[in-house]
């Protein structure tokens, strides 16, 4: 990469992120090996990780494995309902309790009680406790349960979500998730399910990928199709380790709560008719995510119910209000979400080091990425989207690899995967002077790469250019 003449000292700071400073930052993080290799040291063993939704181990004997560059972890539910995580690792020999070939999503069970070693036959209990060694004496009495038990790993739950630390020092769960985990419990995501959830191995580094939704600024490029129906000029702010993204309304009339989200009026003088296009085709594009059913069906009422010429904050409100007596009489009650909270929360939310959710009051759009094996170009790409269902009707679902085209993943989607391979090859032209991100649009962009940079020991940092 050319480097620009002047550079002020790296790493940049949340008040140079809050002025929108101009930065840029070199291209090693997506392309280099030795940092790939760096990141399993630095990154991966000290930051908390979402693994699983925690109705995947409702029951007492129920485990799965976790992934990411060369750790695998196998997260279990005990017999008192708790969790616990342990290393995927015998301490004897060093083979994986559970094997788990390449280019598996994870491996998962349950009616668990012991995990065996597939090599020696070492035993161990739901406590990581080895209970079984073959021929023991063979070590003159010198084994301790320290030398033999599995290696503990942090879990703990946030938002119906599983998550898990390597790092015996970490700070909290609690701590990590910081102001973006109390905004987002407000929307109560514990109370969702799985819609639907497809991951695919795809052509380009675990930041080229989450890049990819970290920011709206690419709409008007990549999905020209639905400027027919909305604006989409944007902001992003750092949230410390964490940042959010909103849509920017410039019209004073379109100012309220809910415009930084995904409900709010689209383009167009007759507010009750775009209200309804807009969300109608992002739901449709999206693979059927990013809004609901009732929200679509509420929308396309509003012609009928309301007079032409009804302002868009009225259209919105009464949209809101008839959504939620219908979602209401079917057994799906709303969180109340005061609208300060509302503004606050904005679109989505980029969750260091590798997961965006975006939200509403019923659903979630989400994405997760993690390298895969050894390839800075290649990574573990995955979506799903998340809603409140009425008792009895969540349905049944499973992780699915999908190739990414539009048939499996929708026309958005496929518009997406259309830049990202394209970009992890773009990023090697010598004529590639450095990233230069949008300050107030891309902010979760910059501040992905200014934690990583302090995770990495300095590698990758950015750079101010404006000095």
């Amino acid at each position: 990469m050319n480097k620009p003449e002047k550079f002020a000292p790296a790493n940049i700071t949340p008040a140079d992120m809050d002025a929108e400073r101009l930065v840029t930052y070199p291209t090693e993080a997506f392309l280099s090996k030795e940092y790939l290799e760096a990141e399993k040291r630095l990154l991966w063993p000290r930051v908390w990780q979402m693994v699983e939704r925690e109705s995947d181990l409702p029951n007492p004997g129920d485990w799965m494995t976790y992934n990411v560059a060369d750790e695998s972890i196998i997260v279990l539910r005990k017999d008192d309902g708790t969790l616990r995580a342990f290393h995927n690792v015998c301490p004897h020999r060093g083979r994986q309790l559970v094997s788990v070939p390449d280019g598996v999503h994870s491996v998962r069970g349950n009616n668990r009680k012991t995990f065996i070693c597939g090599f020696h036959g070492w035993t161990f209990d739901l406590d990581g406790q080895n209970i079984y060694i073959l021929d023991p004496q063979d070590w003159h009495g010198k084994l301790t349960p320290e030398m033999t038990c599995l290696s503990d790993v942090k879990v703990d739950t946030w938002g119906g979500y599983i998550y898990i630390n390597m790092d015996p020092d970490s700070v909290s769960l609690k701590e990590w998730m910081g102001r973006a985990g109390e905004i987002l419990d407000h929307f109560e995501l514990a109370k969702m399910h799985y819609k639907w959830r497809q991951w695919a191995i795809y052509n380009c580094n675990w930041k080229t990928a989450i890049e990819a939704f970290l920011e709206p600024y690419h709409v008007a490029g990549t999905h020209t199709q639905l400027l027919a129906y909305g604006n989409y000029y944007a902001l992003s702010r750092q949230y410390g380790l964490h940042s959010v993204s909103s849509y920017d309304t410039r019209a004073p009339e379109f100012q309220m709560s809910e415009s930084s989200g995904t409900t709010r009026a689209g383009k167009g003088d007759d507010a009750r008719r775009s209200t309804y296009e807009l969300i109608r085709e992002n739901y449709e594009t999206v693979n059927y995510s990013a809004s609901t059913e009732t929200l679509v069906a509420a929308a396309s009422r509003l012609v009928d119910e309301l007079p032409e010429g009804t302002p868009p904050q009225e259209v919105i409100a009464h949209w809101m209000a008839s959504a939620k007596r219908d979602d209401a009489a079917r057994g799906v009650i709303w969180p109340e979400v005061p609208p300060e909270i509302m503004a606050e929360a904005g679109l989505a939310w980029g969750l260091f080091p590798n997961q965006n959710i975006l939200h509403g009051v019923t659903f979630a759009l989400c994405y997760r990425v993690r390298p895969y094996k050894d390839d800075p170009d290649k990574c573990v790409f995955e979506s799903y989207a998340l809603e409140r269902f009425p008792e009895g009707e969540v349905p049944e679902t499973e992780w699915v690899y999908a190739d990414p085209t539009g048939e499996n993943w929708g026309s958005v989607l496929a518009q997406d995967f259309s830049n990202m391979e394209f970009v992890q090859k773009g990023m090697k032209s010598s004529g590639f002077r450095g990233p230069l991100p949008n300050p107030h649009q891309e902010q979760k962009v910059i501040n992905l790469h200014r934690n990583l940079a302090e995770f990495m020991e300095g590698r990758g940092a950015p750079n101010l250019l404006d000095v």
